[in-house]
């Protein structure tokens, strides 16, 4: 039965040592019956021996594999033996003549078996760290969020250390690092990356470039630094991005690491992509965010200025809460006109909402500035905007109220044109509501335009609302179908007669933003000029903005 046993079998003794073998058992360990079991076997397997101790708890085991009762010998040990593993199997012997406590150890070899467990265990290990990795750079699009991410995970699986550092922002590069303390360190260095040996070619990103192991002796200070030992080895990795330069990840790594094994070199590889990815994708956004955020200041509705003896105020409310500027807009230029000193005022209402609506604003707004010199013509200041819209392929236009406005004596005088826009609304301190006469073409629709320039004049007190077809159309009410309307926006208008000019507005943009509730709405500005009610004596005798009107 041993010379037919498929692997190595041993019959041992704790007292007498090996008592018989097998030929695959003899080949293996080199030894004979009779020797001890200290000598005949390795320290693993006389240790299960000793712990095995005696005979089986009953008789009858044979040498087939199972013990009493029909159970399966289990291995109660492992250990190499040569180049291979081992598993010790023991199944008590019984009937031996004159040596009732034999046990026959079946050795099993599982070198295969173990080598792919311990594969297993590695790709298991590697899909964990790839997948903590995927979860915390994709957290977040912040660059140095992103950096502190890779420096961290980094110094805790491939290294003692690390740093990352990303193309030059400013004067210099940023960098971070992580020592074993796992603590993240940012700053803004100015380097220069021919220092380090393959830095520079890791730093551009393109064609790719392998890893480049270097001498830590020849690293400079502010990579090789001081509290954190001094590494057996340096490693600069280039991190690809998605067509742009992501960054260069130096590992610092100790002494028995000096180079990647096979696992190491594949969890490096795919880290360094998925980092990369973070990285260039943060870079990414961040420069996206700085070109928005500075067009943005382009676009916003300017602060309402302190006009010569007229007081104004303006609201704006864009279609979406979460939008900052949208196809209504208005600008305020004080003395745009220094021959007659008035005041230019314009409130507009482009095509559609959102970003194209946006950029076609900034377009007219620039226009219309460049236009000031002729501010005192309505009509053409009108023509030559239409004429410029007209030039593009655009199929947007745009709506219009210019309003110039002086003060003269008590009473501030206005010139209003609308073109293609709801007319403004002169509102009286006694509640009394008038509808300019004043009316006019689209621009940007027709090469051929006409406008019709109407006159105010507002005493003290008085005001005129300009306003865009967001607070008349906005759709709400009761049922959430009707539109709030010109004839409800007049009816409260008579409500607020002598109302300061920040009242209101903010009375307007109120009762159109509660008649909409939650729903969708379009852009929604307003505007307020008013006559002051109080003025002040100059020393020529003539009103000021201060005294009261005799």
């Amino acid at each position: 039965m041993l010379r037919s046993a498929p692997c190595a079998v041993l019959i041992l003794d704790s007292s007498e040592g090996v008592v018989q073998l097998n030929d695959a058992a003899r080949l293996l360990l080199g030894v004979s019956p009779g020797e001890p079991v200290r000598r005949a076997v390795p320290e693993w397997l006389a240790d299960a021996v000793w712990s095995f101790g005696g005979p089986a708890a009953a008789a009858g085991a044979g040498l087939g594999g199972t013990g009493t009762a029909g159970r399966r010998a289990e291995p109660i040990a492992a250990g190499p033996i040569g180049d291979g593993v081992f598993e010790a199997r023991p199944v008590p012997v019984s009937g031996a003549p004159g040596n009732p406590a034999s046990t026959a150890w079946w050795l099993v070899e599982v070198t295969e078996r173990e080598r792919l467990a311990g594969e297993l265990a590695a790709e298991r290990e590697r899909t964990a760290f790839l997948a903590e990795t995927s979860d915390e750079l994709l957290a977040s699009l912040n660059l140095e969020r992103c950096m502190e991410v890779t420096t961290r995970l980094a110094a805790r699986h491939l290294a003692d250390a690390a740093l990352v550092i990303v193309p030059r922002a400013g004067h210099g590069h940023p960098v971070a690092y992580c020592g074993p303390d796992g603590r993240v360190d940012h700053r803004d260095l100015l380097i220069d990356p021919m220092e380090v040996e393959g830095l520079a070619d890791a730093l551009r990103g393109f064609p790719p470039v392998a890893p480049r192991w270097i001498d830590p002796r020849d690293a400079p200070g502010w990579i090789a630094r001081p509290g954190t030992g001094k590494p057996a080895a340096m490693v600069v990795i280039a991190l690809p991005g998605h067509g742009v330069p992501a960054g260069a990840l130096v590992l610092l790594r100790p002494s028995g690491r000096e180079r990647f094994s096979a696992g190491e070199e594949l969890t490096t590889g795919l880290f360094a992509g998925h980092a990369g990815a973070a990285l260039s994708a943060a870079r990414l956004y961040a420069e996206q965010a700085s070109i928005t955020a500075t067009l943005m200041r382009g676009l916003l509705p300017p602060r309402t200025q302190e006009l010569d003896g007229v007081e104004l105020a303006a609201r704006y409310r864009p279609s979406g809460d979460e939008d900052m500027v949208g196809g209504d807009f208005y600008d305020v230029y004080p003395d745009a006109v220094d021959a007659e000193a008035e005041a230019l005022v314009v409130l507009g209402d482009v095509c559609g909402k959102g970003l194209e609506a946006a950029v076609l604003t900034g377009k007219i707004r620039n226009t219309l500035r460049a236009l000031l010199p002729m501010a005192g013509d309505h009509r053409r200041v009108l023509e030559v905007l239409n004429e410029t819209l007209l030039e593009d392929d655009s199929t947007r236009f745009v709506t219009l109220v210019l309003a110039s406005a002086r003060r003269q004596d008590a009473q501030v005088r206005l010139r209003l044109t609308s073109a293609g826009h709801s007319a403004p609304l002169i509102v009286r301190t006694d509640g009394t509501v008038e509808t300019a006469a004043t009316g006019g073409s689209l621009i940007g629709v027709l090469e051929e335009i006409d406008s019709t320039t109407a006159e105010a004049a507002l005493e003290p007190g008085d005001a005129c609302l300009l306003y865009t077809d967001g607070i008349t159309e906005a759709v709400g009410g009761p049922l959430g179908d009707e539109m709030f309307g010109d004839e409800r926006l007049r009816a409260e208008l008579g409500r607020c007669g002598g109302m300061p000019p920040e009242a209101l507005v903010e009375r307007v943009l109120m009762l159109a933003s509660e008649w909409v509730g939650a729903g969708p709405h379009d852009d929604m500005a307003v505007i307020a000029l008013t006559a002051p009610r109080h003025v002040r004596s100059s020393a020529s005798g003539s009103p000021g903005p201060e005294g009261r009107v005799p």
